[in-house]
């Protein structure tokens, strides 16, 4: 379990395909901190550490996860959001995230407000997964808040420290992102289908 409050970035070293796997190195300022098969969120996908030498880490991603993430889209030189698991003792200062991307989305819309951004990302409405506003959603690892939500769209705004702090800065219109939505309304939108 993550709290969506990305604890550092980290850069992609090297991405060795093996069969059906995926094995990516990331450089990382808490790799020292780390241990073999510890979870970390690399943009909301929970991954567990196979490998440590010196600050490089290696985890592995399976086909699944390669199918409903971006995962399979990054290259060597990209910076990924991270965060290791939540403490019980620890405060929420997020949300719950469980670190399962439940699908991809795309950013449509920028707009620099005035000091913070506001960012509009689409979703595929035909996998039953609901935004509300004021409600949490994930964005590549990150616990926001929906400010406009719309059905098969939303709206986030992001403070400037998020921006400095996680890979927000590096959007632009048509990055494809991953999304975990929020675990109560697809409860909710469970029981409602099947209603």
């Amino acid at each position: 379990m993550f709290t969506g409050i990305i604890e550092t970035l980290g850069k992609v070293t090297e991405i060795r395909k093996d069969r059906d796997n995926l094995h990516i190195t990331v450089d990382s300022t808490i790799t020292n901190e780390l241990k073999i098969d510890q979870s970390v969120s690399h943009n909301g996908i929970c991954l567990t550490v196979v490998n440590i030498q010196d600050s490089l880490y290696t985890v592995t991603a399976i086909a699944e996860t390669i199918q409903k993430t971006n995962i399979g889209d990054w290259k060597t030189g990209d910076i990924v959001n991270l965060e290791r698991g939540m403490k019980l003792s620890d405060r929420l200062d997020g949300h719950i995230v469980q670190g399962h991307v439940d699908q991809t989305g795309n950013c449509i819309a920028i707009e620099e407000a005035n000091g913070s951004w506001n960012y509009t990302f689409e979703y595929d409405e035909k996998l039953s997964n609901i935004t509300i506003e004021k409600g949490s959603i994930t964005v590549n690892g990150v616990s926001l808040t929906v400010v406009n939500s719309k059905k098969n769209q939303f709206s986030v705004s992001i403070i400037p420290y998020t921006f400095e702090n996680t890979n927000f800065k590096d959007f632009k219109v048509g990055t494809k992102i991953n999304l975990e939505f929020d675990v109560i309304g697809k409860y909710v939108s469970r029981l409602y289908k099947n209603n």
